[in-house]
């Protein structure tokens, strides 16, 4: 299979990007043909060589790099075909499908998936729609609240609020008044923990608010749950799952328990500390609570009809035992400290195969997509 895989991109989690592809080409099996399209922070598009696919293979501390080449620039064929979408020069990049390990923005919000949309070629991961909401923390609190699922408390505040300073005063006192500290303040569609703080009073709010609008225009205030961080980990295609094709069927992995060593479970502890954090899988829950969980991991992916993977995140309150649906992540970190990767790997789906999944439900519902019927005549 000819893989074509995208990683960098014009995102806060660009770095964090070239991290989760380096893990997935190294975990890559042998018999696939692979070929890296780097995005610079610009956005500028570059086929690299070849030959870092066998230095990040044979070295484990080798990270996939992006060069800028002129003669590497790559350019994209809307309607061209699933062989005529990626060009360099005059000269075609094979592609049965594509791999995006992109996060954040112009990665998981759904602009690159329309993009391959528009191209014609299958694509791992969640469609436009569902990576667009689900990109958006109160789209996603707005549709879980539809479908009857749990979520955190929560109060909403825009940059329009905050030009309008009585109405910004309203609305922060509110949140406080009803959610009370501690709160956890974030910008409704950045990753990684980027812009997010937890407050423990006036002047800490006031702080986060300020840093998590030089994130976003929309910011959440959530009630900061003394809480169990538990995560689950589910594959399939929501909406084209068939009894006849085993590898679109929903699947849930885990649940696994995130235990933090820093303040909460934030950028360092995700992504650069390896003891940031310890995952205890399965969750130390009861049955019921764990069943619980993967069956609402479930409806939660079906809710915002997402597709290919996501790692959907729950909070267990201490103090009630009351589970919480958190945050949807439609790609989330395949870094070798991940936790999405650990919890498939956890109920035998190692690395190498859940690639292979991944491509497989790909094609599937791409292949279920062209079916449809696109014109009357």
């Amino acid at each position: 299979m000819d893989i074509i895989f995208l990683y960098g991109g014009r995102s806060g989690e660009h770095e964090i990007s070239i991290k989760s592809c380096t893990s997935v080409v190294r975990a890559t099996g042998s018999e696939h043909n692979i070929s890296l399209i780097a995005i610079t922070k610009n956005g500028e598009w570059y086929l690299q060589e070849p030959s870092q696919v066998k230095k990040i293979k044979e070295d484990k501390n080798t990270f996939l790099k992006i060069t800028t080449e002129k003669s590497q620039r790559v350019s994209v064929l809307p309607g061209g075909g699933l062989q005529n979408a990626f060009y360099v020069q005059d000269k075609k990049i094979p592609c049965d499908v594509v791999f995006p390990v992109l996060h954040g923005t112009y990665g998981e919000d759904g602009t690159i998936q329309g993009l391959l949309e528009m191209l014609g070629v299958p694509y791992v991961g969640c469609g436009v729609l569902s990576s667009a909401v689900t990109m958006d923390k109160i789209t996603t609190k707005i549709l879980w609240e539809s479908a009857g699922l749990p979520v955190v408390p929560y109060r909403l505040i825009t940059r329009a609020d905050v030009n309008d300073s009585e109405k910004y005063d309203t609305l922060v006192k509110e949140a406080v008044e009803s959610l009370k500290f501690p709160l956890f303040v974030k910008p409704c569609s950045a990753g990684s923990s980027d812009g997010a703080n937890k407050a423990c009073n006036e002047r800490e709010l006031q702080d986060a608010l300020r840093e998590a609008f030089l994130w976003d225009n929309k910011v959440l205030i959530e009630k900061a749950i003394n809480a169990r961080e538990v995560e689950c980990s589910v594959t399939g295609n929501s909406v084209t799952s068939s009894s006849e094709k085993p590898e679109t069927l929903l699947t849930g992995y885990g649940p696994g328990e995130i235990v933090p060593k820093h303040t909460f479970y934030d950028y360092d502890a995700k992504y650069n500390d390896p003891d940031g954090a310890e995952l205890k899988i399965p969750a130390l829950l009861t049955t019921e609570q764990l069943d619980y969980i993967k069956s609402t991991a479930k409806k939660a992916y079906k809710a915002v009809d997402a597709s290919g993977l996501s790692r959907v995140d729950f909070f267990v309150d201490r103090d009630t035992g009351k589970i919480y649906l958190n945050e949807i992540n439609t790609l989330p970190g395949f870094t070798n400290i991940s936790m999405f990767p650990k919890m498939c790997e956890s109920e035998g789906l190692d690395f190498t195969n859940l690639i292979d999944l991944l491509c497989r439900e790909a094609l599937a519902r791409f292949k279920a997509r062209e079916s449809l019927t696109t014109s009357r005549t």
